[in-house]
């Protein structure tokens, strides 16, 4: 029988990669996601647009990245932008800057005209001339980047829906789409900034968009990603180690790079991941989860928030209802106010019987360690 350690390479770098925004080397769970956005881009759709929902650490900016990335490689313009003060700007200069091989720049003056090659020569005018407004502006990208049969992809990660900004892009969309401009919008947020926006005056028609509620992965999900990536990086993990990683990572695709991240430096010269790797790395692993991501979400809820969490702590799945009004003494009509808001905040899920439970990997442990 071959030796399984044959061809490994020792010291090799550490696949895993628990920066926010990082593409990991394997996609857990997210196949269907990508699938169906990408074969829109593959197909040259004339218009897209598509919402990544869920909480943090859920993987959300590392898809923007990916697509991004991928509709890139197959012949698209990419704006990608984060949802701030600016952002409209941004869009434009990361239009030009992404065209750069259709069109040139100049920070002097304003595209009015593409270049593209065997078609004709850019025409500029100076930014000081009768500036127009932003959706003049892109219209003129758009118009010359349609001359070359190319589409345009803006993604925007961290929606907030407090922004002007925010509106103003998405109801401009829906001009672009309907002058059935080639234009694609991929944003991604937290569940409570994504219903804010859909319930805006102006943004109707984005309910009519893709939506992608990115929840917690299943166990086989984390099991094949997480072998994948060790092997990725040239080594093997037992079947011990691997069962013991995936309790420990518990669904969460966050920390299933940064527990690999942790437990890979633990001894990097050896052939396996051992289990003893798996439970040092998963302490680190789960403080700076803590850090990064649980202290942040419990800083952001009000005191009557986390009264509620407190309170569906005893049960170790589901709580119901009732229960909650008892231990909180409150009615019906606070559980349900609390309950949207928790929600919307991707932190607790609700099941079709009405029962709350927490939607966010390891926050009810974390929750219980506080109280």
């Amino acid at each position: 029988m071959a030796d399984k350690t044959e061809g490994i390479q020792q010291g090799t770098f550490n696949p895993f990669t628990p920066e926010f925004g990082k593409v990991p080397a394997y996609f857990a769970g997210r196949e269907q996601v990508l699938s169906d956005v990408l074969s829109a881009f593959e197909e040259q759709a004339t218009n897209l647009c598509a919402l990544f929902v869920g909480p943090r650490g859920c993987g959300k900016t590392a898809l923007l990245t990916y697509l991004g990335n991928e509709a890139s490689r197959l012949g698209w313009v990419v704006a990608n932008v984060s949802a701030t003060s600016g952002m409209l700007e941004d869009i434009v200069q990361r239009t030009e800057e992404s065209a750069s091989h259709l069109i040139a720049t100049s920070s002097e003056k304003r595209l009015t005209g593409v270049n593209i090659a065997g078609l004709g020569g850019a025409t500029w005018n100076p930014r000081g001339e009768s500036e127009a407004n932003w959706r003049t502006r892109m219209n003129g990208l758009l118009d010359r980047l349609g001359e070359a049969g190319v589409g345009l992809l803006i993604t925007v990660d961290e929606v907030d829906v407090s922004l002007d900004e925010m509106s103003h892009l998405v109801s401009t969309y829906q001009h672009f789409v309907r002058e059935n401009r080639k234009v694609a919008l991929v944003m991604a947020g937290l569940p409570f900034h994504i219903s804010s926006l859909l319930g805006g005056k102006n943004t109707p028609f984005l309910r009519r968009a893709q939506r992608f509620d990115l929840s917690s992965l299943a166990p086989y999900e984390v099991e094949e990603a997480f072998r994948l990536t060790v092997e990725e990086g040239g080594r093997l993990i037992n079947e011990g180690a691997l069962t013991e990683a995936v309790e420990a990572i518990n669904g969460f695709p966050f920390m299933l790079q940064l527990l690999g991240y942790r437990a890979w430096r633990m001894h990097p010269d050896d052939a396996f991941l051992t289990v003893e790797d798996i439970r040092a790395g998963a302490q680190r692993a789960q403080r700076e989860l803590e850090d990064r991501i649980f202290d942040v979400t419990y800083a952001e809820l009000s005191k009557a928030d986390r009264a509620f969490l407190a309170a569906m702590v005893q049960d170790e799945k589901v709580t119901s209802r009732a229960d909650l009004m008892g231990r909180l003494g409150k009615p019906s009509g606070h559980i349900s106010t609390y309950k949207k808001r928790l929600v919307q905040s991707g932190v607790i899920g609700e099941t079709l019987n009405g029962d709350f439970y927490f939607a966010l990997p390891g926050f009810r442990e974390y929750i219980a360690g506080r109280e």
